[in-house]
């Protein structure tokens, strides 16, 4: 097949002239002018509008000069919104290294975390693991959390205290060891000292 040279010269001219019809489309302005008086913007509905603004209180304001300490405390959780800072007390009785709380606080973290809580645990002492809540909404599904493990006892959060029903109160429960372990001390040195009397 052989090409005539006056076709592919006519061929050429015709490519190269659609190459700079488009090169010289795109270096044309759009000019918009800046007289928008006449102009009308209805495409805003009301979802738009009220796009990324805090909802207001769906409560009516309470009177506390009626209540007692602990329903003013419940009002000011309702309008609290910020984090919050609580710790949990582990049971005691149980000997725990500093490892074994810090690897509860991190798969406690974790587990929330992956549940879309936005919590993070971190270690106090053997029996006590504070906490760092970023949102008081979350604090139903935190306390059901926490609660179900079978290592937490209580959770603490100002002057609020959460157990599970039936539960004695901690203070109860520590008393009633230091008894128990001053009763097993005293019977241990009745024994040494009967033990020093005999051999003597």
């Amino acid at each position: 097949m052989t090409f005539k040279p006056l076709h592919t010269l006519l061929l050429f001219l015709l490519l190269a002239s659609s190459i700079s019809h488009f090169v010289l489309a795109g270096k044309r302005k759009v000019h918009i002018t800046d007289d928008l008086d006449d102009v009308f913007d209805n495409e805003e509905d009301d979802a738009w509008k009220e796009w990324g603004k805090k909802p207001g209180l769906s409560f009516p304001p309470s009177d506390i000069s009626k209540m007692d300490p602990s329903q003013m405390q419940e009002e000011m959780m309702k309008r609290h919104e910020g984090p919050v800072i609580g710790f949990v007390k582990l049971r005691f009785g149980v000997r725990r290294t500093p490892d074994m709380v810090a690897e509860f606080a991190m798969k406690w973290t974790h587990v929330l975390r992956t549940g879309a809580v936005g919590v993070r645990f971190m270690g106090v002492d053997p029996n006590t693991l504070m906490f760092n809540l970023e949102s008081i909404k979350d604090l139903e599904e935190l306390k059901e959390f926490v609660l179900d493990q079978s290592e937490a006892y209580e959770i603490k959060m100002g002057d609020q205290f959460f157990r599970r029903p039936g539960d004695p109160p901690l203070d109860e429960v520590i008393e009633k060891l230091n008894s128990e372990k001053t009763k097993a001390d005293n019977t241990d040195t009745e024994e040494i000292d009967r033990n020093d009397k005999t051999e003597l």
